[in-house]
């Protein structure tokens, strides 16, 4: 009995014990300082993406983001329409819009299909070199540099200082586009809130034409096995695309065929006030657009959200916009 009794002494002790316990430590749960108090990163992952096309490698790199008043600049829709359109995909205006260079690796060359604004669009945007290295890749590994058109969003990356940002580089653009962004002639006749575009055109490629390494083509055709330049005039009057085919995959890089996917989607008549003809910049889009939903071919976007590529598919108005899953290249 004895026994009994001081073990239910014990039990008590033991149970007292673990309830001041459990007070103690919740008291310390309670005021122990919170590790989660570390400051904010604040800083994205590298931008970029990559996968197989066939036998080549892309990488999509990220130059950054900048707000654009979409609300002013696209043309063709009513005020209403488009905030609903923004609004379906959860946007707004000013919109942040991507900016997106595409890097091929065929293999036999590495090639570059517009460089990003460089310093000349502001703190937000000038990251495509340096998420180009954090790809794998450094600027003087690059032979070839393909130019959509001449904006200073798609050359002032040519730029890093007053150096040419890829030494190796061979620039190519069509010979339209170099006649008519690199005309002294042309930049004199201006409106002043022009000028900036022709300014930025020649001090990004002027180094490359001092240096003999620009070459402009004309309208077109294959610049390098499995890749074709194709003429889309409209939004700059030398405005390109380029056809990246291997292995019976065919990837159309559009430049800026479209700006705004939540909108020109499902609206594709929506034009926008960069371009120069907009009839013709409207043309090409449904023309490229057309054959690349039927075909199944990817796009791939400077301006659609980042990394900017999917498929095409057809609706009775417009077309539905499927991004590129995401893979692992093994």
């Amino acid at each position: 009995m004895q026994h009994m009794k001081t073990m239910s002494r014990f039990h008590l002790w033991f149970e007292a014990l673990g309830t001041a316990m459990l007070c103690i430590c919740a008291g310390l749960l309670v005021t122990a300082p919170a590790l989660a108090a570390a400051p904010m990163v604040k800083t994205p992952a590298p931008g970029y993406f990559r996968f197989m096309l066939g036998d080549f490698e892309i990488t999509a790199l990220s130059d950054g983001t900048a707000e654009m008043p979409v609300d002013k600049l696209l043309h063709g829709i009513k005020p209403a329409q488009l905030r609903q359109a923004l609004a379906n995909s959860y946007l707004e205006t000013p919109l942040e819009s991507s900016f997106n260079g595409f890097l091929i690796n065929t293999g036999a060359k590495l090639i570059l299909i517009d460089t990003g604004a460089g310093k000349l669009f502001g703190p937000t945007l000038g990251g495509l070199a340096r998420n180009l290295e954090a790809s794998g890749y450094q600027p003087a590994q690059v032979d070839e540099i393909y130019i959509t058109h001449m904006h200073p969003d798609h050359v002032g990356g040519l730029l890093a200082g007053d150096q040419r940002a890829f030494p190796n580089a061979i620039l190519r653009a069509d010979q339209k586009e170099a006649d008519y962004w690199l005309s002294a002639a042309n930049l004199a006749r201006a409106p002043a809130d022009s000028k900036g575009f022709f300014e930025g055109a020649q001090a990004a490629v002027n180094p490359y034409l001092k240096a003999g390494r620009f070459k402009p083509f004309a309208g077109g055709g294959e610049l390098t096995p499995g890749i074709v330049a194709l003429a889309t005039p409209g939004h700059t009057p030398g405005h390109t695309s380029y056809v990246v085919a291997s292995q019976g995959h065919r990837l159309i890089v559009i430049g800026d065929l479209i700006h705004v996917g939540a909108v020109q989607f499902a609206e594709p008549t929506v034009t926008i006030a960069f371009d120069s003809d907009a009839k013709s910049a409207l043309a090409e889009r449904l023309q490229v657009f057309n054959a690349a939903a039927k075909d199944g071919d990817l796009i791939a976007g400077a301006h659609l959200a980042f990394p900017g590529i999917g498929h095409l598919r057809t609706l009775p108005r417009g077309y539905a916009w499927i991004p590129l899953n995401y893979t692992v290249i093994r």
